[in-house]
C-alpha cells in the first residue's frame, strides 16, 4: 500500500489533535515532520520511525514522505495547526505538479493515495482564547517576504484595509525581519480606527503561552516575535472588559455606512 497522510497537529496543546489525525499517525510506519512537532505529540509517535528534518529543509520533508510512501511505507508528513494554511500540503501538491510537468524523476510518486488531515490553526487558536474576533468576513497574510516580494504583500494589506477586513499576521517577524509588521500597522491606520483591537498570541495553547489585547496604534515589532500570530480587527470589532475578564468579538451585522 503506498499511502501517505499529511498531518495537521494542531496548535500544540494534544487535546487539539483531531481524531483522524491521531488515527492516521497510528497507522503510519513513517513519520516525518520537525522534531518540535513530534514532541508536542508525545505518546501517539512512539514506534514509529521519526524523519527529524529541520526548519528550512521543509521541501526535503515533502520529498522524503514522498519517496517513502512511493516505496510502501505507509507514512505521515506532520505539520503544526492546518498542515494546508503556509504548511507542507502545499509542497507536496507542488512536487506532484513537477513530476507530471516532467521537472522530476519520480513517476512512483502518482501511485500514492494522499489524504490530507485537517486540523486547528493558529488563528483559531488565538481567537478562541480572546472570544471571537473572527466572527465576520477575514483574511490571513504571511508578512514574511523570503518567498513574496514586499511589493505584493503591500498591495495585500491596502486591499485587507479598503475591504476592512478581520486579518491575521503570520511570520510576523524574524531576527533578520523586524519591520515588517511596523510598516504594516502604517499601512492599516490608514483605514482604521487607532483604537481597532489587536490579539497578540505567542506559543498558543502551549505551556508557555502568552496573550495580549492591545490596539492598533500600540502595535510594535517590540512585542512580537517568529512564535506571535497577530490577529488584528476590522472597523466594527470590540474589546469589552467587565471585572477581571476582557474580550475581543467582531459582531456579525455590519453598521458601517462604506
Amino acid at each position: 500500500m503506498k499511502k501517505l497522510y499529511i498531518v495537521s497537529s494542531g496548535p500544540g496543546d494534544q487535546g487539539l489533535v483531531a481524531p483522524d489525525a491521531t488515527a492516521a499517525i497510528q497507522q503510519s510506519s513513517d513519520i516525518v515532520a520537525y522534531g518540535l512537532y513530534l514532541e508536542l505529540l508525545g505518546d501517539i509517535c512512539e514506534q514509529k520511525k521519526h524523519h527529524d528534518l529541520p526548519l528550512g529543509e521543509e521541501i526535503g520533508r515533502a520529498h522524503l514522505a514522498l519517496d517513502l510512501a512511493a516505496s510502501g511505507k505507509i507514512t505521515s508528513l506532520i505539520s503544526s495547526g492546518d498542515v494546508g494554511i503556509y504548511a507542507m500540503a502545499t509542497l507536496v501538491f507542488e512536487l506532484l505538479d513537477q513530476q507530471l510537468q516532467g521537472k522530476e524523476n519520480r513517476p512512483a510518486w502518482l501511485e500514492v493515495d494522499i489524504e490530507v488531515i485537517p486540523g486547528i490553526s493558529a488563528m483559531q487558536a488565538g481567537a478562541s482564547r480572546a472570544g471571537a474576533i473572527l466572527g465576520h468576513d477575514f483574511c490571513t497574510i504571511s508578512l514574511s517576504d523570503l518567498l513574496t516580494p514586499w511589493q505584493t504583500i503591500a498591495k495585500r494589506l491596502h486591499a485587507c484595509g479598503q475591504g476592512d477586513f478581520v486579518v491575521s499576521f503570520y511570520n510576523p517577524r524574524s531576527q533578520k525581519r523586524d519591520w515588517q509588521i511596523n510598516r504594516t500597522r502604517d499601512i492599516l491606520l490608514e483605514y482604521r480606527p487607532a483604537s481597532t483591537p489587536v490579539l497578540l498570541g505567542r506559543q498558543l495553547t502551549r505551556k508557555d503561552e502568552r496573550m495580549m489585547i492591545t490596539s492598533l496604534d500600540k502595535l510594535h515589532a517590540d512585542d512580537v516575535d517568529m512564535f506571535t500570530l497577530v490577529s488584528v480587527g476590522n472597523s466594527e470589532s470590540r474589546h469589552i472588559i467587565y471585572g477581571e475578564k476582557e474580550w475581543v468579538y467582531t459582531p456579525r451585522g455590519y453598521s458601517k455606512k462604506l
